[in-house]
């Protein structure tokens, strides 16, 4: 079958790559002049397979308001709007933050973790796919506040591989944290999990889909009209070019919303912006080999390489994805107060990026409406850890076969 995917960041490419394998003739649009340059360009790096608890939870709304307080200090920051889509948006956030949700939405998003990381491990065994900065690393989470790590404690899943640390336990695990010890209350380990350059991967398979006589790769170009026929799409316009296809994926992150929108088709994503540093490396015996959450800060830390990424914040506030100065200077002195001697982070190459994010945290996967258009979107701070899997499973269902994993709680409310 002929199978269009709008958006070409990592869900776009994992998608191409898995219909390709399966024998899939492929057109992938993207608007930008090149693959993975907008989310999946400097995100945090770590395949989080493991700890994968939404964003809303119990308690996180009275925490917001007390981070508002703070200003451009908070780790997160929520600036209204009159947009009323915003709104909307925030109200089903709102809706969300109860524990029985939170925990209901996390063990889909974590069948859904699992699911991916087996993908991901059949690409690099079964065609090599590698010399991506992938490392089977672990992560660690630590808390600074009793209160939250006694939260999270209750939470575990047996199933998930997770051990509860104290503060001792977590230099054990990982000795660049042990200047800290004295200010932390433990951890939780996931030694499971890994790391990897997501921007890297995406070139790599890029590299793979162009050996593919089934690939096409149209870059600096946006998907315009949709000719609709019989309930179904039939083709798309690309520039004058009009593009027949017998199937079409939507997986443009936060600007899936705009594409959709003329169909009729409403979807629940808003862009929250993230921040990243990448710092080249003085010295690796200062900074961490393993995965490290600073979850009180919402700061994560990954070696990928030569290189020390580190990303943090949500900004709840538009679709503007520039730099905020006063947010890139607060990660910086996160950052450098947490491991100091890894390099001077008022060097290191600063990014923003919006992730496209549900207002439960959970992704959009599979059919919407019309009988040959899917969704790959959704998948907000966990869009590399989740793309193997997202894009086997939408395989699946546009090959009409039951997919690996049960879609509950992973599709658009009709």
């Amino acid at each position: 079958m002929r199978v269009a995917v709008i958006g070409a960041g990592v869900i776009g490419l994992t998608t191409a790559y898995a219909l390709v394998r399966q024998g899939h003739r492929v057109d992938l649009i993207e608007q930008r002049d090149q693959v993975a340059l907008e989310t999946s360009f400097a995100n945090g790096g770590q395949l989080s397979y493991r700890y994968v608890s939404p964003l809303a939870d119990t308690g996180v709304p009275l925490q917001a308001l007390a981070w508002m307080l703070r200003g451009d200090e908070a780790p997160l920051r929520f600036r209204p709007t009159m947009s009323l889509r915003q709104w909307r948006w925030c109200l089903r956030f709102l809706l969300a933050c109860r524990r029985s949700t939170n925990r209901r939405n996390a063990a889909h998003l974590l069948r859904l973790a699992l699911h991916s990381q087996q993908v991901l491990r059949d690409w690099r065994e079964q065609d090599g796919l590698d010399d991506f900065a992938w490392r089977a690393n672990g992560k660690l989470v630590i808390y600074r506040d009793r209160a939250h790590l006694d939260k999270a404690a209750a939470g575990i899943d047996a199933s998930a591989d997770q051990q509860l640390l104290d503060a001792r336990g977590c230099g054990l695990v990982e000795p660049a944290l042990l200047p800290l010890i004295d200010r932390l209350q433990g951890g939780i380990y996931s030694p499971g999990d890994e790391v990897a350059d997501c921007h890297l991967f995406c070139k790599r398979l890029l590299q793979r889909l162009e050996r593919s006589a089934n690939f096409r790769l149209h870059c600096g170009q946006a998907a315009r009209r949709l000719r609709r026929e019989d309930g179904r799409i039939r083709s798309l316009t690309l520039g004058e070019q009009e593009l027949p296809l017998d199937h079409l994926v939507i997986a443009a992150g936060a600007a899936s919303v705009a594409l959709l929108r003329p169909l009729g088709i409403e979807l629940p994503i808003y862009p929250l912006k993230g921040y990243s540093l990448t710092l080249p490396l003085h010295s690796h015996a200062s900074i961490p080999e393993t995965n490290v959450t600073d979850y009180d800060n919402k700061v994560v830390y990954a070696r990928l390489g030569d290189r020390l990424r580190v990303a943090a914040m949500v900004d709840i506030g538009g679709w503007d994805a520039s730099l905020d100065r006063r947010r890139i200077a607060m990660l910086q002195r996160l950052a450098s107060e947490t491991f100091p001697a890894a390099g001077d982070y008022r060097q290191a190459t600063q990014w923003a990026g919006l992730r496209p994010a549900t207002p439960e945290g959970t992704p959009l996967l599979g059919a919407c409406g019309m009988g040959n258009l899917w969704l790959n979107v959704g998948h907000g701070s966990l869009g590399f850890t989740l793309a193997c899997g997202s894009a086997d499973l939408l395989c699946d269902l546009i090959d009409g076969q039951h997919p690996a994993v049960a879609l509950d709680g992973l599709v658009l409310a009709s």
